[in-house]
């Protein structure tokens, strides 16, 4: 006998102001059922349909946790650049929104991720010092996000991704991507190695490279 489909509980725990030099917002705390599913949620805009054109459809990021680099504004990634550059396109559109996951280390956790920075240091790239460390090359989920998603009546999206996994992920979860827009900011001479592992062994579609 087929077993139910699995019930993600998501609340909307607050909800306040938020103006940014890169536009006003106003910021959701959510919560889920599990101890890892907290998420907070920049909304910008009109994000329920129907929609008159693709270009009136929600500009969505997605955004893993990077404290080294959103917050220490580290170079080994591109992570603070991708923010940035997300939350100046979306402060530019009349919608959208920026979902904000605690995803450090892309799932693994900030002391696993120092770690791998770690091993990176000896040589090897951010795929082997995951997969040397006992983890997949990207273990995110976004089935809380989805969610989340749901929650705001975002169920049709343009998503600011370079991540071809994140896309069929959503998609698979109930989100219709009507876009994926590049989100790819100057690449520095630092992070040009961990772009082109990005490329090369994980799909990512970046230009330049």
């Amino acid at each position: 006998m087929p077993q139910p489909a699995k019930q993600s509980r998501v609340e909307d725990v607050a909800h306040a102001d938020l103006p940014t030099r890169y536009g006003r917002f106003t910021i959701h705390g959510f919560r889920g059922a599990g101890p890892q599913d907290e998420a907070v949620a920049l909304v910008r805009g009109r994000i329920r349909g129907p929609f008159k054109s693709k270009k009136s459809v929600p500009l969505v990021r997605v955004h893993s946790q990077c404290l080294t680099g959103d917050v220490l504004t580290s170079q080994r990634c591109d992570c603070r650049a991708q923010l940035e550059l997300s939350m100046k396109k979306i402060g530019k559109v009349p919608s959208g929104i920026l979902l904000y996951l605690p995803q450090e280390g892309r799932g693994i956790g900030l002391m696993n991720k120092l770690r791998a920075y770690q091993l990176q240091d000896q040589g090897m790239d951010t795929v082997e010092a995951n997969e040397s460390l006992g983890f997949a090359a990207d273990a995110r989920d976004y089935d809380f996000t989805a969610h989340i998603l749901k929650k705001l009546g975002a169920t049709q999206i343009r998503l600011l991704s370079n991540n071809p996994e994140k896309v069929r992920q959503l998609e698979a979860a109930g989100i219709h991507v009507a876009e994926r827009v590049p989100c790819q900011p100057r690449i520095s001479k630092i992070s040009r190695g961990y772009l082109k592992t990005k490329k090369k062994k994980m799909g990512h579609l970046l230009r330049g490279l």
